[in-house]
């Protein structure tokens, strides 16, 4: 008889974080569980290194596209893309397979290099030193408001070519487009429709600003890409906005308050960052590894196939679950530590394969920049009080975070 599992979809399982004992256990059992769940027909849970890996870089095999139920435990194509029904909103590239999905990387890489990204550095460095001015040392705030947020959205809106103001909106739409199950984020359905109208506003607006006059911001990139030799529609654009401010925001943010944590809970960690910051490159692989900001990301069986010693059929969910992988024992000698100088060849925490985050190198830049300021200010870093987490099976956040930065 198969083993059973409490539900890795029920966002009350990560009230207190991803639940590592339960993926430990899952993954002891085999790295591929069957999941069941009471309102839908159940997933195949992903819990090894190897066997995520193995999804991720078939994407013949394992699809994330719209039609076949899009890159959510949800299924994209009957509920929407942020599950709140809407139909205005098209298909993001995250919700494609090859070719479509390699083609919308092909042009938006470029603007993501490191030539491109080398000139962006020295204004990051500018803003985390501006944010960090005005952060109180050695009293109680919450981190979030001060610098873990506006740090990213003030950088994107800068890719965006958009006012440095705007990064105030594209908070409250991102918290709404991921907080599907957090009362806080989604207080009601026709605030999530007011919410949505706001963000097509202003995405029709920027779209057909781009389109009258591109530039070299990332934008213009989106909004005249031509896929498969005809231009992208504007529905597709404000998918692709979406996943941008999800990609570009949620990630930074949360690895930047999970770092917090790990260096308060560490403290002799964070001693070697501010004896030696020339740590921090390979630190930063560490600190988004143990992080881990996005929980999960489901694909659809093309094919009956095998996979981690189950049988697998076609049209069945396959949902790899990054933070189990992260801390595989397989992989990473002593996963539940934190350090800072552990070899990374490899983590999950920007996906895999076909699929793995364009924007990995922005991320790991505003990480390095940010802690590197912080190490100039702070000795010691203390968590206050008990964070408060998003309710959500994807996302890996927090809502508030209390901290004391000890000069």
């Amino acid at each position: 008889m198969a083993q059973s599992f409490p539900d890795l979809s029920d966002p009350d399982q990560y009230h207190a974080g991803p639940p590592y004992a339960l993926f430990e256990q899952m993954r002891s059992a085999g790295p591929v569980q069957w999941n069941e769940q009471a309102d839908d027909v159940g997933f195949w849970a992903v819990t090894g290194f190897d066997a995520i890996v193995d999804v991720s870089r078939q994407a013949d095999l394992f699809s994330s596209a719209h039609s076949n139920g899009g890159h959510r435990i949800f299924n994209e194509n009957e509920v929407g893309l942020t599950g709140a029904g809407e139909s205005a909103i098209g298909i993001p590239f995250i919700s494609h397979d090859p070719p479509t999905h390699t083609q919308y990387r092909k042009f938006i890489m470029p603007a993501l290099s490191p030539g491109r990204l080398e000139g962006i550095e020295a204004r990051i460095a500018e803003r985390v030193e501006r944010l960090f001015a005005d952060v109180p040392l050695n009293e109680t705030v919450d981190i979030l408001p001060l610098l873990t947020v506006p740090l990213p959205l003030l950088t994107l809106a800068e890719l965006l070519g958009v006012p440095a103001e705007t990064w105030h909106d594209l908070h409250r739409w991102t918290d709404a487009f991921v907080g599907e199950d957090d009362p806080d984020f989604r207080q009601s359905p026709e605030a999530m429709q007011e919410v949505l109208g706001e963000f097509m506003g202003f995405s029709a607006a920027l779209f057909d600003e781009r389109r009258a006059n591109p530039g070299p911001d990332i934008a213009s990139l989106l909004v005249n890409t031509e896929i498969q030799g005809k231009p992208v529609a504007l529905g597709d654009f404000i998918g692709n906005l979406i996943l941008a401010l999800v990609g570009g925001n949620e990630t930074t943010r949360n690895s930047i308050n999970h770092s917090l944590i790990a260096f308060a809970n560490n403290p002799d960690q964070w001693d070697r960052v501010r004896a030696d910051p020339a740590l921090l490159p390979n630190a930063v692989k560490e600190m988004v590894r143990y992080a881990s900001p996005v929980i999960h990301m489901r694909r659809t069986a093309t094919r009956d196939t095998e996979l981690g010693g189950k049988a697998i059929r076609k049209g069945d969910k396959v949902v790899v679950f990054y933070p189990a992988g992260n801390r595989d024992p397989a992989i990473f000698t002593d996963p539940d530590a934190f350090d800072i100088a552990r070899p990374i060849r490899q983590h999950l925490a920007f996906g895999a394969g076909t699929h793995v985050c364009v924007g990995s190198r922005l991320a790991e830049m505003q990480l390095r920049l940010a802690f590197t300021e912080m190490a100039r200010h702070v000795r010691r870093i203390e968590i206050m009080g008990e964070p408060s987490r998003v309710r959500s099976n994807f996302i890996n956040g927090f809502k508030r975070l209390d901290v004391r930065l000890i000069a």
